[in-house]
């Protein structure tokens, strides 16, 4: 693959064995993912860098405490954008929730909702993209030679943005009352008093506003389309988050991350969801030095969208990876499923999916995705 002799691994001790010996493996990336990703993305750095960067990243993104921030955020926009959407007739479903999810992210670690800011950066955020699992040929006319040119503009945005900020403080200004990520990670410092430099800073931007939101876009597209397909699922989901409604305290507005906690069956209805559609297609992993390892069978009726076999499941280790494992675990996994879990919700309670061609036929690079990027109406109800 992409020129390398390649092994491509598959069963889930062998998965397991890959993804959590940082013995034998290190991260191994094609070129083009490498150079369009950064030398200091997470991808990318040596483990001993990369737990130093999850380490003071990791809080401020998927704890307790920024969930809790996050979450009437995410719920007000998820609101706007499901009402919003039933007044536009044919829309490209997946191409809307990546507007809505790179909002998300971009509110998070920017504090920005500049219209103009999120089309160009999300447009910038397309082509590079298209780049990350190309050929390295930087020669126009090819993906790797746009997405090149998407990089450099995204280097220059976010430079920019971190020159204010430090003038900002140098000067004593303030000029907003809320602190976001990008304020954490110019103070942030680690056990030996070290500061993150902008070449770190900008690389990880550049990798978790990417993450960020691509993969919850399309696992809210799937999710959307299977639970419209399968209407006993729909009803058992619906059922359960009306059930939240009736139980809220009176003069409560909103959701809570406690009630979050309380959607056991849509929690099965997002595993499954990213169970079957397997949003990364592959994890690169580079042999350090030879060794052996061996197989056997999974899940019972794969092609099958089914939640409830999840009921009093634990999956065995190594099967269900949908954040990759290891000590390069995505770091923003519990910030993906509750910006699911939230929209879900609220679709599940007030609209429906009505789909122009269901079935249309589906790419897989970058992503898994249907080619008309599930054109569809959404419908109050």
């Amino acid at each position: 693959m992409f020129g390398s002799p390649s092994i491509i691994v598959t069963t889930p001790d062998t998965c397991r064995k890959v993804l959590n010996d940082d013995e034998h493996f290190k991260p191994g990336w094609p070129l083009s993912t490498e150079e369009l990703s950064g030398r200091n993305s997470f991808i990318t750095i040596p483990s001993k860098d990369h737990k130093r960067l999850r380490k003071l990243t990791a809080a401020p993104i998927n704890g307790h405490e920024a969930l809790s921030n996050y979450i009437e955020y995410i719920e007000e926009i998820s609101k706007t954008t499901l009402d919003k959407l039933s007044k536009m007739g044919e829309i490209e479903f997946l191409n809307q929730l990546r507007k809505l999810t790179f909002r998300i992210i971009m509110f998070i670690f920017l504090s920005s909702e500049s219209e103009s800011i999120l089309e160009a950066l999300e447009k910038e955020y397309t082509t590079l993209n298209h780049g990350l699992r190309a050929m390295a040929i930087n020669i126009p006319g090819f993906a790797f030679h746009r997405a090149l040119k998407a990089r450099k503009n995204l280097v220059a945005v976010f430079q920019a943005i971190i020159d204010e900020r430090r003038a900002v403080k140098r000067d004593g200004v303030a000029i907003k009352a809320k602190s976001d990520i990008m304020d954490d990670l110019l103070e942030v410092k680690d056990e030996n008093g070290r500061k993150l430099t902008d070449e770190e800073i900008i690389d990880l931007l550049i990798m978790y506003l990417n993450a960020g939101h691509e993969s919850s876009a399309h696992t809210i597209m799937w999710a959307t389309v299977l639970l419209q397909q399968n209407p006993e699922i729909f009803q058992k989901a619906n059922a359960e988050q009306e059930e939240i409604i009736k139980k809220r305290p009176a003069g409560q507005n909103g959701l809570t991350l406690k009630e979050t906690r309380k959607m056991p069956y849509l929690s099965q209805v997002v595993d499954e969801t990213l169970r079957w559609v397997t949003f990364s297609f592959v994890v690169f992993r580079e042999a350090i030095s030879d060794c052996k390892i061996n197989d056997p069978k999974v899940w019972p009726e794969p092609m099958k969208f089914n939640p409830s076999r999840w009921d009093d499941l634990a999956p065995k280790a190594g099967t269900f990876l949908p954040f990759g494992a290891g000590s390069r675990l995505c770091p923003g996994n519990d910030l993906a499923k509750l910006e699911i879990s939230i929209f879900l919700h609220h679709f599940l309670l007030g609209y429906r999916l009505e789909r122009t061609n269901p079935e249309c036929l589906v790419q897989f690079l970058p992503h898994r995705r249907p080619k008309d990027a599930c054109l569809a109406r959404v419908k109050k109800i």
